[in-house]
């Protein structure tokens, strides 16, 4: 049955289905990230982003306020108040003690051992009345279980963007990415081409070199470069990172975009040679419209690099505050804001938020470059 035309090989259904398995894993914690980011901290806490959409059921601890606020109503003191504050909310039962969240019904009256009587209604609404003035400074502890409806909210992006610095380490973090995607584009290009097409005594020598620098660890240059940034005048600057990541990325974009341009035909090259088209020109005019998908391909990789870097960031530019990438933020936010859930899933989609549009942007491209020379 596979030899028969128009049927699919099994190995070609098991390609498929394991494509879906790695796009599903990728897709859904993802969603459920942006799902969380418009949450707040109880509805995080209280149940999974795949119940956003539902009522989701809570314990609510409410303090009520002070005994210098209670009113003297027809002989008794009283004080009230919303356990939701005037939100929205259901009570199903409640309780004077942590132990004991949901230990009474609501709406009836619950005696404690001060002396003072404690009512909350299914709407939040709660009464504490006492016959005697009440004492200490401290209001009442009340404890409930509540079912709240679904809930969203941008109080979250504004907080992280504004207050909690990621916004600055966002134009920071772009401020690196961009120049560092470019310059190695445009320094790549030249030399990709020469190495294509030039002939020049040494060429297969430099490019053996190009692809035996793909394997080397550039933590081993980290070091020796920064020394010589610190010598020249440009450490702990963009420029210095600029350069930083040029030089980590041109193997890989030499590699790939003369393995592309080598497979152009040789016949359009040979034409314009003819017609008395100089190097430049018919690298301008023919070599660089025809190795876009490439050019475009390495511009997805060197951009996701640069933008999720932290250790080539750390290290030639700094981790004071004006110069904090998100990477780096976002690693101090995990240190200071460990509990506050609903802030790291913010930051953490505005961090992966632009690769993710700069991928889905130019994905045809990535594909056409990395099969660039493959076939003939």
């Amino acid at each position: 049955m596979e030899g028969i035309v128009g049927t699919k090989s099994r190995l070609v259904w098991a390609v498929n289905l394991c494509a879906l398995v790695l796009v599903l894993l990728w897709t859904f914690p993802t969603f459920g990230l942006l799902v969380s980011s418009f949450r707040d901290r109880d509805q995080i806490s209280a149940s999974g982003w795949w119940k956003a959409m539902f009522p989701a059921e809570a314990s609510v601890q409410y303090r009520a306020a002070g005994p210098d606020t209670a009113k003297l109503i027809d002989g008794l003191y009283v004080i009230e108040g919303n356990i939701f504050d005037g939100g929205p909310g259901e009570v199903t039962a409640f309780g004077t003690s942590i132990r004991e969240p949901g230990a009474h019904i609501v709406g009836t009256d619950v005696v404690t051992d001060d002396g003072e009587v404690v009512t909350v209604a299914g709407s939040g609404d709660f009464r504490i009345s006492s016959t005697a003035p009440m004492e200490g400074t401290r209001g009442m502890r009340i404890f409930a279980t509540s079912v709240t409806p679904a809930k969203f909210t941008f109080e979250n992006y504004g907080r992280v963007m504004g207050a909690e610095g990621i916004g600055r380490a966002f134009l920071n973090t772009m401020t690196v990415s961009i120049p560092a995607t470019v310059i190695p584009i445009l320094v790549a290009a030249f030399a990709a081409y020469a190495l294509a097409w030039m002939e020049f005594p040494g060429r297969a020598l430099i490019v053996a070199l190009v692809v035996g620098l793909l394997v080397v660890p550039l933590q081993l240059a980290l070091i020796p470069l920064l020394k010589m940034h610190n010598e020249i005048g440009i450490g702990k600057s963009y420029i210095g990172i600029w350069l930083a990541h040029t030089g980590f990325g041109l193997p890989l974009a030499i590699y790939l975009l003369r393995n592309y341009m080598i497979g152009l035909p040789r016949e359009i090259i040979e034409s314009a040679r003819v017609d008395g088209a100089t190097d430049f020109q018919i690298f301008l005019k023919i070599i660089l419209p025809l190795s876009f998908p490439a050019l475009a391909s390495f511009a997805i990789f060197q951009f996701l690099w640069t933008w999720n870097d932290l250790l080539v960031a750390i290290v030639f530019l700094g981790n004071s505050e004006d110069q904090l990438v998100m990477t780096g933020q976002l690693k101090n936010l995990m240190g200071s804001r460990g509990g506050d859930w609903e802030i790291l899933a913010t930051s953490a989609f505005v961090t992966i938020a632009v690769p993710l549009v700069v991928f889905f942007a130019m994905q045809t491209y990535l594909v056409r470059g990395l099969l660039a020379g493959s076939v003939k």
